[in-house]
């Protein structure tokens, strides 16, 4: 075989590779293009479904800013403020649900629950004491004040015989009532010791 011979040879053979090269380049570049194709249509996709015992939403520093959590009881929802005190929660357990919101040194200010015995709103001081508390039972409304030591001294109803006031001291002991009932109304004054002093009619 002469050299022009061998040179004709070698250059037909790198022609053929150099088409085989560029079939292969398309190639590759076709499945490349479809595997963008088909993670485009994958992410555009509806998600109908997810299952998880716990989500974590967090900031863009890395703080935990809210976390939905499913427990024995039931699942709860917590959200928390820049410094990471908890700010809110909700609940649903088998008693009922419950709305939990707190200042920001996470003290507990109020509570709203929807229990089996009807829907209660309780209200908190910068102590944490209960302050003020309005509930709907079964006999009917009610509200209730308490002092800074935590002793009822307002409580106010509606029974299914009429509305009624009732004024404690300091001590938490009745001693002053006003009712408005089927008879008509009535006004009862009492000492600290819860004897009668003076009542109308």
């Amino acid at each position: 075989m002469t050299t022009d011979e061998r040179f004709e040879k070698l250059e037909k053979g790198l022609a053929s590779a150099k088409r085989f090269n560029r079939w292969l380049l398309a190639a590759v570049a076709a499945v490349a293009v479809a595997g963008v194709g088909l993670a485009v249509v994958f992410c555009a996709m509806t998600v109908k479904e997810v299952r998880a015992k716990q989500f974590v939403v967090e900031d863009e520093n890395g703080k935990m800013r809210a976390m939905l959590s499913m427990f024995k009881d039931g699942p709860a929802l917590y959200l928390f403020d820049e410094n990471g005190k908890g700010r809110a929660s909700l609940a649903a357990t088998n008693d009922g649900a419950m709305l939990r919101l707190f200042d920001e040194n996470g003290e507990g200010r109020a509570m709203l629950n929807a229990t089996k015995k009807g829907p209660a709103l309780d209200l908190f001081d910068e102590s944490g004491k209960m302050r003020a508390m309005l509930n709907a039972k079964e006999h009917g409304p009610g509200l209730n004040l308490f002092d800074a030591n935590g002793k009822p001294r307002a409580g106010m109803a509606v029974a299914a015989d009429g509305p009624a006031l009732r004024l404690y001291d300091e001590n938490g002991n009745g001693r002053a009532g006003l009712s408005v009932l089927k008879d008509g109304p009535g006004l009862l004054l009492l000492d600290e010791k819860g004897a009668p002093i003076w009542h109308a009619p």
